[in-house]
């Protein structure tokens, strides 16, 4: 198992990933757990949430595995609720949940639109209200989305509904980051590139976004992409 090269320590803290089977939310939710975080590993197919979970106790630390579609917002509730009746108070969220149906304009059909819109951006938005509402009344805490440098300024030969979710994610982002500042909670995304992100170097960035190193950070969207795309 590969770890992210950056390590704090998030020893009392208690996170959810979502879409934490496999990719960057895997990588994260080891990364997680390795810094001593508590964390509910969601994934849409339970056998993967189960593995990374697993993993995690293996390691020593402490996971519940819950499948759920995070587009689904009774399921986001009874997940969130689920993480806290087995952890506590929730101080981490990393909304990695996402799905890729690259197509034209022309050509996209309407259930692909539909479904890459409810994961990528309806889901983060589901969970970033219901447990944003949680951390005001406990205390603030930081959620990380993840987005793409291909909704940040880096257009695609094809994928409209792709690059439309990961552009709204960046405006989700400052916004939530505006309306929750005064709770204490500070809201940012990164952006890897679609075709080659390395999701240990991801999950780096994205624990020091959760720490208290970066207590001064929010509202911001991150490109990981090496400085090949210059503003």
């Amino acid at each position: 198992m590969s770890e992210a090269a950056f390590h704090v320590d998030l020893t009392g803290h208690a996170a959810i990933v979502t879409g934490a089977g496999d990719g960057v939310g895997r990588a994260v939710a080891l990364a997680l757990a390795a810094s001593g975080a508590a964390v509910l590993v969601n994934d849409l197919n339970p056998d993967r949430a189960d593995t990374v979970a697993a993993q995690i106790m293996e390691m020593g630390g402490r996971a519940l595995a819950w499948q759920a579609d995070v587009c689904n917002r009774f399921q986001a509730a009874a997940m969130i609720e689920a993480a806290r009746d087995a952890f506590g108070r929730i101080t981490l969220l990393v909304n990695a949940a996402g799905v890729v149906r690259l197509g034209a304009l022309r050509d996209l059909d309407e259930w692909d639109w539909r479904r890459v819109i409810d994961v990528n951006l309806t889901g983060t938005f589901f969970c970033t209200q219901l447990l944003g509402r949680v951390m005001a009344d406990e205390g603030g805490g930081s959620i990380v989305n993840l987005g793409s440098t291909a909704g940040h300024g880096a257009t695609l030969p094809d994928g409209i509904a792709y690059v439309s979710s990961k552009a709204a994610i960046v405006g989700l982002t400052g916004q939530s980051a505006r309306e929750l500042a005064p709770h204490g909670i500070r809201v940012n995304a990164v952006c890897p590139p679609i075709d080659n992100a390395d999701p240990e170097s991801v999950a780096s960035v994205i624990l020091f976004l959760c720490s208290d190193a970066a207590r001064a950070i929010s509202g911001q969207a991150l490109d990981l992409d090496g400085g090949a795309m210059q503003r």
